[in-house]
Parts: C-alpha cells; sequence; structure tokens
C-alpha cells in the first residue's frame, strides 16, 4: 500500500504542479493583455490633451495679437 500511496501523491503533485504553471501562464497573458489595453487608452487620452492644449496655446495667441494690433 506504500507504494501505491507514493504513487498517488506523485501523480497528484505533478497534475498541481502542471495546472498551477498552466494557470501563471494564463495569468501572465491576461496581465500582458489588459496592461497594453490600458496603455492604449492611456496614450490617446494622452494624444487627445495634448491637442487640445495646443490648440488653446493658439488661440491665446492669436487673442494675444489681435488687440496689439487694433491698438497700432
Amino acid at each position: 500500500m506504500g507504494y501505491v500511496l507514493r504513487v498517488r501523491l506523485a501523480s497528484f503533485f505533478a497534475g498541481a504542479a502542471t495546472a498551477s504553471s498552466i494557470g501563471l501562464y494564463v495569468l501572465y497573458n491576461d496581465y500582458k493583455l489588459a496592461h497594453e489595453s490600458i496603455s492604449q487608452q492611456v496614450k490617446g487620452l494622452h494624444e487627445s490633451l495634448d491637442r487640445r492644449i495646443s490648440y488653446l496655446e493658439k488661440l491665446k495667441q492669436t487673442e494675444v495679437s489681435q488687440p496689439a494690433e487694433t491698438t497700432e
């Protein structure tokens, strides 16, 4: 009975190790995919914000230059 118990325990631990490694692999891929998705969203927001700031800076420059032209 001791031999059968050892074989069963070895099989159990081999299966647990395999399932654990597969689970970690799936989790890592999920993490990588989520990180990439969030990075793309933040990049899009950053580009949008940069465009808006550039537009506001140009608008401010035109407002500053207009009164100078009218006073001359």
